[in-house]
């Protein structure tokens, strides 16, 4: 499939990216981020809930129903055009402060020219890319 290409990734406390979804860009990033957030949770432990870091894009209702049910706790500051009465008393969200690691990482991400300017044409080529320069990520973390 020709087109702009997006990706939504996981990534570790440290920013090491642990999974990345690559799609077309008419899919919601919400929808991406419930399928990274699936993937992820294989390399989780189980019995705790797990906060999942997110941006205002993320504040909708089923989405939160979506996390609690496979254990994780979304962590997303509500709109300034919400309708529903909040959902959050802000406690969970000083963890937010914490959110320029995964932003750190999208930098780090956007080092790599290919993965920018997506001279890719096909999205497995691209999806590649991303792979390889998360992997090259990982590596520089773990060299240090």
């Amino acid at each position: 499939m020709r087109g702009w290409q997006q990706d939504r990734g996981a990534a570790e406390a440290n920013g090491i990216p642990l999974r990345m979804v690559v799609d077309v860009a008419n899919t919601p990033g919400t929808r991406m981020g419930l399928a990274v957030a699936m993937m992820t949770l294989s390399l989780l432990p189980c019995c705790v809930l797990i906060p999942v870091l997110a941006d205002k894009a993320y504040d909708d209702d089923w989405l939160r129903e979506q996390f609690g049910r496979m254990d994780l706790v979304l962590v997303a500051k509500h709109r300034c055009n919400r309708v529903k009465p909040a959902t959050s008393d802000g406690r969970r969200e000083r963890r937010l402060k914490r959110r320029w690691k995964v932003e750190r990482t999208n930098a780090w991400l956007h080092s790599y020219r290919r993965e920018v300017t997506r001279y890719g044409k096909s999205m497995r080529r691209y999806e590649g890319f991303v792979s390889l320069a998360c992997a090259f990520i990982a590596l520089g973390k773990l060299e240090k």
